[in-house]
């Protein structure tokens, strides 16, 4: 299987604009630039999109490495925040810290755990990332 997204850009660093698109539609011509990035303004940009992919992945494995376990959750909702730093003269995505929340019937806090950090480690999207990716999980009764 092979998905694509796109990007277009126009202009200088600071001044230009571009657009992210995705195969799906889920994004269309999405507007994103140095302001988004780097100034807060709106827009997106490629960490936050890194995150939202990350995310996505991380739960989704979960869910898989959960059944496999004879569990099924009732929700899970995962954070993916993306950190990037400039280094030297380079900017650098530098980590990952997952936030978990999850409601499971029949898990204790130990196991939930434990599988969260299984699905952290096997998660396609972990192992593309070569930052260093941490986890907070919570179960909730």
């Amino acid at each position: 299987m092979s998905k694509y997204g796109s990007a277009t850009w126009q202009g200088g660093i600071k001044d230009g604009l571009g657009s992210i698109s995705t195969e799906s539609v889920a994004l269309k011509a999405f507007p994103y630039g140095f302001a988004s990035r780097f100034e807060g303004q709106p827009g997106t940009n490629p960490e936050e999109l890194i995150g939202a992919a990350h995310a996505g992945c991380f739960t989704m494995a979960l869910s898989l490495i959960l059944g496999e376990a004879g569990l099924t959750a009732e929700s899970l909702e995962t954070r993916a925040d993306v950190t990037l730093e400039k280094l030297a003269n380079d900017y650098s995505i530098t980590a990952v810290h997952l936030t978990l929340r999850g409601r499971v019937p029949g898990a204790d806090a130990a196991t939930f755990a434990a599988l969260a950090a299984k699905a952290k480690t096997n998660c396609p999207v972990s192992k593309l990332l070569k930052a260093t990716i941490t986890l907070d999980v919570t179960l909730d009764d």
